[in-house]
């Protein structure tokens, strides 16, 4: 599994929105020459976030971008699955039921289980704050 570069500039423009809240929205323009992202895939991103609930838009001359919720109610799996998909490693673990022929008899179903659960367990016990935290001490010298 890899994460492309939709799920990795999605984690960084959120980042980017926690720690430039300084009460007003933050401009897409902004978050672009801070990360070294163009504005063109940044916008394709947000437009995502936006429809998922996970951004909110303010037009005008002062407009841009806020969060829906608290830092610490985005996981990065909840992230991750928006704008990547599923984050199963095979195609028969991408539903809550397996339909594949071979699931009775498969020998590495389980491997594949348990890697499917490994990768749960990290992204979903992440949030933003987390990421927001990390940052802090790192110095705010983050990169994703």
């Amino acid at each position: 599994m890899k994460i492309s570069t939709k799920g990795r500039y999605a984690l960084r423009l959120m980042l980017d929105i926690v720690q430039h809240n300084d009460g007003e929205p933050v401009r897409v323009k902004d978050i672009a020459a801070r990360q070294e992202i163009s504005v063109k895939y940044l916008e394709q991103i947000v437009s995502i976030l936006v429809r998922a609930g996970y951004l909110k838009s303010i037009r005008g001359p002062q407009g841009g971008y806020r969060l829906m919720r608290q830092p610490g109610e985005y996981t990065v799996g909840s992230i991750l699955r928006l704008t990547e998909g599923s984050l199963a490693p095979v195609e028969c673990l991408d539903s809550e039921i397996n339909d594949c022929p071979r699931s009775e008899t498969c020998v590495t179903l389980r491997l594949w289980k348990e890697l499917d659960q490994a990768i749960k367990g990290v992204v979903d016990q992440y949030t933003l704050e987390d990421l927001k935290d990390w940052s802090e001490e790192a110095g705010n010298n983050f990169v994703i």
